[in-house]
């Protein structure tokens, strides 16, 4: 895992295998507190279910439980020292159609809420959240963008930060 690039709201990484990402995520979760939000956003393949897994990991979910939740928009996981809400997007239509749902009540519950495919979300993309843009690169690196909207989100950004630089 490479740190490419940082700001105080903004840094990528590049992850060049699987068990990076794991571990990418583990160091996210450690830093992770209740009604934080991380969007992630990437074309099929890029690795957000696995970034995903890792943070479970780090939240002390076991990683198979994670799944992409395919048919079902949203996954509870309540094992680990936070409740883990992963939500993944891909098979949305509309935005209308996750209202039902009480996203709302997940988002600032008292969990952690990883959204996978958040640019679904349209109008309805909260204000404030850590946005991760993954991509896919050679050799099957992958480019992991970090991006915060709000100052919670900028400082949790450097504590990722500085927990990846030591």
């Amino acid at each position: 895992m490479n740190l490419k690039d940082f700001s105080i709201s903004n840094m990528e990484i590049i992850s060049k295998s699987e068990s990076d990402t794991i571990k990418l995520g583990r160091i996210i979760a450690k830093n992770l507190k209740p009604q934080d939000i991380i969007c992630l956003f990437g074309q099929l393949g890029t690795g957000k279910t696995v970034l995903t897994k890792g943070i479970a990991s780090g939240l002390g979910i076991e990683r198979k439980k994670v799944i992409s939740p395919s048919f079902v928009l949203i996954r509870e996981h309540s094992q680990g020292r936070l409740l883990l809400y992963h939500f993944d997007l891909y098979r949305l239509k509309s935005p209308a159609d996750i209202l039902g749902l009480g996203y709302e009540e997940y988002l600032y519950g008292k969990g952690v809420t990883v959204i996978e495919w958040a640019d679904r979300l349209g109008s309805l993309m909260p204000k404030e959240f850590l946005r991760i843009d993954l991509r896919l690169l050679k050799n099957s690196h992958r480019s992991l963008k970090f991006s915060a909207s709000g100052k919670h989100y900028k400082e949790l950004l450097k504590k990722i930060y500085e927990n990846i630089s030591h």
